[in-house]
């Protein structure tokens, strides 16, 4: 039995529509499934640990919607022991994109349906788990400002979700003031001036595509960290074109770096995000959990690890 966990206003409304054709193929497949609608991010953690409270036999759950949805339901996953998987629907689609999910709608139920997982991190904070990063400074305040946008809708529905993170970057360009920054990796204490941002990340991308962390491994057990510091409105301008390659990483300005946790204290409070979405303007402290949750990907078989590693995603409840 297959938990299929939809957030219909995903994606400007993609959310529904792929689930009214996911529903179709399930039907056909003759594939036993259950439907959830997530009335509120909110609210959806304790909607799917009441539904996953009910019966011992989930295979998985399919979740339908975009990263945020996904960010909502890690922790009831996480306690319950249920593989996730995803068709995604959403304006990003990063957590897709780091696990090799197709972004068509029957290549991601197909990879949802194959039955072997990837054993992944998650990144635990004061804000609760998050799988593909927590970015704070210019790119949270990035999100923070597409998010209350109008333009963000559009771009959905015209199926140009990256284009609303372009349009929001060049707006809070005009108005974002770096300062300096506190970086404390495993212990060992870092300080950057005139900051930009601060990425903690678990995947290689978000924001749709731009490859913050080109380097990062879901299951490696470390955080990689991206900080932009020192330099002008003009050089971070001509930085986010590098980030579709992830060739940034060689810039003079951007510094690298990896451990197992990480804490981040600019010295004006600035906006964080995890999974794009909003986790305040307090300090931050995260730290990885290495091998949290068991995702359904086509790495799986594409690595051809042992049976330990990948073999059944049967949930054991």
């Amino acid at each position: 039995m297959y938990l299929l966990i939809i957030n219909p206003a995903s994606g400007g409304g993609a959310g529904q529509r792929t689930w009214q054709t996911v529903e179709g193929l399930l039907k056909s497949r003759g594939i036993a499934h259950e439907a959830l609608f997530t009335r509120s991010l909110e609210q959806a953690e304790a909607q799917v640990l009441h539904a996953l409270a009910r019966r011992e036999d989930w295979r998985a759950a399919i979740v339908i919607g975009g990263d945020g949805t996904i960010h909502s339901v890690l922790g009831a996953l996480r306690r319950r022991g249920v593989p996730l998987a995803v068709i995604p629907a959403g304006s990003g689609n990063d957590t897709a994109r780091g696990f090799g999910i197709p972004l068509t709608i029957e290549a991601a139920l197909d990879a949802a349906l194959q039955d072997r997982c990837l054993e992944a991190d998650l990144l635990s904070g004061s804000g609760g788990l998050t799988l593909t990063a927590v970015a704070s400074g210019f790119d949270a305040q990035v999100a923070v400002n597409v998010n209350n946008s109008r333009y963000k809708r559009l771009c959905n529905a015209i199926g140009a979700g990256q284009l609303a993170y372009i349009i929001g970057i060049l707006h809070t360009l005009l108005t974002f003031k770096p300062c300096r920054v506190s970086v404390t990796l495993d212990g060992k204490e870092q300080a950057f001036e005139q900051a930009w941002l601060v990425s903690v990340c678990n995947l290689p991308s978000y924001g749709g595509g731009l490859l913050i962390c080109p380097q990062a491994e879901a299951g490696d057990g470390l955080l990689d960290v991206c900080v932009v510091h020192g330099c002008s409105r003009g050089q971070v301008l001509r930085l986010f074109p590098t980030l579709l390659k992830g060739t940034h990483v060689a810039l003079p300005f951007v510094s690298m770096l990896r451990g197992r946790s990480v804490a981040v204290h600019f010295a004006q409070p600035r906006h964080a995000i995890g999974d794009g979405e909003p986790l305040g303007t307090a300090p931050l402290a995260v730290r990885c959990e290495p091998g949290a949750l068991r995702v359904l990907t086509p790495l799986a078989a594409a690595a051809q690890v042992g049976a330990a590693e990948a073999g059944s995603c049967q949930a054991s409840g």
